[in-house]
């Protein structure tokens, strides 16, 4: 068992992460880790807090760290999670020009391949369906 670590929060910042907890627009995480801080300002230890949020106990202290090193904005993750994206907006446009001005039609295997051949973007036939099917 590790040091002790414990938080402790003004009246308004309790009452902050409350609302935050109770937002439907916040991510789950996001209230998670709310919840987290209120927990331990109301005297749970960390094992505690772990085991009731299902989490690890490295995660309850790297709460806590990034509570105690940048506020709230601590709560929320980076920018920049996941893949980044192999097309831009100038390649769909590219592939809804050739769908509106050619003659013929295409499937999803077909116009992967053309963006393949013309643009140098692979994407799978099924992730193209998606991308295009979002964009209407």
């Amino acid at each position: 068992m590790g040091a002790r670590m414990r938080v402790f929060l003004s009246p308004e910042e309790e009452r902050t992460l409350w609302e935050l907890r109770k937002a439907t627009t916040v991510i789950q995480r996001v209230k998670d880790r709310a919840e987290a801080l209120r927990l331990s300002h109301q005297g749970w230890y960390v094992e505690k807090i772990a085991q009731h949020l299902h989490w690890n106990v490295g995660t309850v202290r790297k709460t806590f760290k990034r509570w105690q090193e940048k506020g709230l904005g601590g709560l929320w993750d980076a920018p920049g999670r996941g893949k980044k994206s192999t097309w831009t907006e100038a390649d769909m446009v590219y592939l809804e020009t050739c769908l509106r001005e050619e003659k013929r039609t295409y499937n999803s295997v077909q116009l992967a391949k053309k963006l393949k051949r013309y643009r140098g973007i692979s994407l799978s036939p099924d992730h193209l369906r998606q991308v295009l099917k979002k964009r209407g």
